[in-house]
């Protein structure tokens, strides 16, 4: 099977993790501050916080942000669901704006109209939670005029996007957000096994933050209501998680970074490749904004329905029989069971439906090799009795 996805470790990540084996430190050591400093000085970003998954840097950047009970989160329904139920976790609501038709990001027109109508009925969002699918950024200017103008904070779930820019410069440096969240699981651009990471410019969300992801204790004098007692005194000043990534996860995530312009350049090539052999397939290929860089994390194609004589389902089985682990990323948040009772319908994001009934991603990443991926457009074009 080629799957969709996969990690690349070499022998130097396996030496950075046995390392740690044999140090004194398996948590709590020089790693992790290791690994923070070295993604911040990649993004020209002021402040980074490992932590154990992205969805617990998403949780931990809401409520630093005061997101809580009678507040409003919103985000896209292509999505894992992780960046909507980060909203539910703080005791928000939830809503969601339409998808771009050719980014498959969030689309800014359908975001513009649905604040000027939520500001009318006094239920606008306190966080708009962005996610730069596939890699390819949103298109961050034009989303945090809108916030600014509406009084909403931003967070950019760039959880596919390290490595990736927005008008030349990294994504991850905050420039238009309060927060940016990267994601560390094996099958995403670098891998620390698990783990995620929150950055951001502001010394005050890094503060809380760096409180929530280890149970809201400080060992800061600064920050306790009283002098220590002793240098063995710590305080719990917040209600916090145990959120904190391993030194086992920090090596390999700083081992696996020194790669990472390589990797989003490999997959590049990939992707280019991909465009030149499904050119005259009936499917739609991957668009990029101008302003955007991706970190193509995922290559997502559309098929074209109407010109095949075979259904999606049937051309995503016939992949999978013919060893092609190809996956679709993602079904509609919206449409989850859990999200029913809220009151939403399949077709109030007609966009999302439209993707989620067309969209097929296929197997992307850096060791996919040139044989490999020709067997990956040969099973495609069986699939669609070409």
């Amino acid at each position: 099977m080629i799957p969709y996805g996969k990690q690349d470790i070499q022998q130097s990540d396996i030496d950075a993790v046995v390392e740690v084996l044999t140090s004194d430190f398996l948590t709590q050591g020089p790693k992790v501050p290791a690994f923070e400093s070295a993604v911040a000085e990649k993004v020209d970003a002021k402040h980074a916080l490992a932590v154990n998954s992205a969805t617990s840097a998403l949780h931990i950047a809401c409520l630093a942000l005061g997101l809580g009970k009678g507040d409003w989160l919103w985000t896209t329904p292509v999505t894992f669901v992780a960046s909507a139920n980060c909203g539910l976790y703080c005791g928000a609501q939830v809503d969601f704006v339409d998808i771009d038709p050719k980014t498959y990001n969030i689309s800014v027109s359908d975001l513009e109209r649905k604040l000027e109508q939520a500001a009318t009925e006094r239920r606008l969002p306190k966080v708009l939670v962005v996610v730069h699918l596939c890699g390819q950024p949103c298109e961050m200017q034009a989303i945090k005029a809108l916030a600014d103008q509406y009084g909403a904070k931003v967070i950019e779930d760039a959880s596919h996007a390290i490595g990736g820019k927005y008008q030349d410069e990294y994504i991850g440096n905050g420039r238009y957000s309060d927060v940016t969240v990267f994601s560390f699981h094996p099958v995403k651009i670098i891998t620390s096994a698990e783990g995620g990471m929150a950055l951001t410019n502001s010394d005050e969300l890094a503060g809380k933050m760096n409180l929530l992801r280890s149970h809201g204790i400080t060992r800061e004098p600064d920050l306790m209501t009283h002098e220590p007692d002793g240098r063995w005194y710590y305080q719990q000043v917040d209600l916090g998680f145990n959120y904190r990534m391993t030194e086992l996860q920090a090596a390999l995530g700083l081992s696996q970074l020194e790669r990472l312009d390589e990797y989003v350049a490999r997959r590049h090539d990939i992707a280019a490749r991909y465009n030149e052999l499904l050119q005259d397939l009936p499917v739609t290929l991957p668009w990029q904004h101008p302003d955007s860089f991706s970190g193509l994390h995922l290559y997502v194609i559309r098929l074209n329905l109407a010109e095949m004589p075979v259904s999606h389902r049937g051309v995503f089985e016939s992949l999978r029989e013919q060893g092609i682990g190809v996956n679709l990323h993602y079904i509609p948040v919206h449409t989850q069971p859990y999200y029913q009772p809220f009151g939403f319908k399949a077709e109030d994001f007609p966009e999302a439906m439209r993707y989620y009934r067309e969209a097929i991603s296929l197997p992307m990443y850096p060791n996919l090799t040139d044989d490999e991926q020709n067997n990956v457009v040969k099973a495609l074009k069986e699939a669609l009795g070409r």
